[in-house]
């Protein structure tokens, strides 16, 4: 899973999604059967707060996109959640936000050609702000699982 950049407590402890966002997101995922200590991996497009906490540059992006993609490469991921749009759009290279990329499967090309699935959905800290679009998030996750099952990007991507 990728997310957007580390927030204060994340900056703080070296770790990715550990507040409430953190909390919400290993519920979701645990619904699922997944789970940080075995089979979820999290990172960030952005290793570092920025400033104010205000949203990632298209440049701070784009100088940080090489190693994100280098990233990925290492970890050898299966499939790629990108959670929230700034995630969405950096590695999807798209203008588009996360209402209209999220929902359906999409396609995240490495460095080496390699290419990998790439799921975008809602991220943990708008649905805390935005509680009835865990509805949407809920069917993300089934699509998800469906697409983890079925070795494929599924019947909807």
């Amino acid at each position: 899973m990728i997310g957007e950049a580390p927030g204060a407590e994340e900056d703080r402890l070296g770790k990715p999604f550990v507040g409430a966002s953190g909390q919400l997101l290993d519920r979701m995922f645990a619904s699922i059967g997944l789970s940080r200590a075995s089979n979820l991996y999290i990172t960030n497009i952005l290793p570092f707060r920025p400033p104010g906490n205000r949203t990632p540059t298209d440049a701070e992006i784009a100088l940080f996109l090489p190693f994100v993609l280098r990233h990925i490469h290492l970890a050898k991921p299966r499939r790629l959640v990108l959670a929230g749009g700034v995630a969405a759009k950096g590695l999807l290279q798209s203008r588009d936000g996360i209402t209209r990329l999220r929902g359906r499967w999409h396609q995240v090309s490495l460095l080496n050609g390699e290419v990998l699935n790439a799921f975008p959905t809602l991220h943990p800290a708008y649905l805390l702000r935005n509680p009835l679009a865990k509805r949407d998030a809920w069917a993300d996750l089934l699509m998800l699982q469906r697409g983890m099952n079925d070795g494929g990007i599924g019947a909807d991507g």
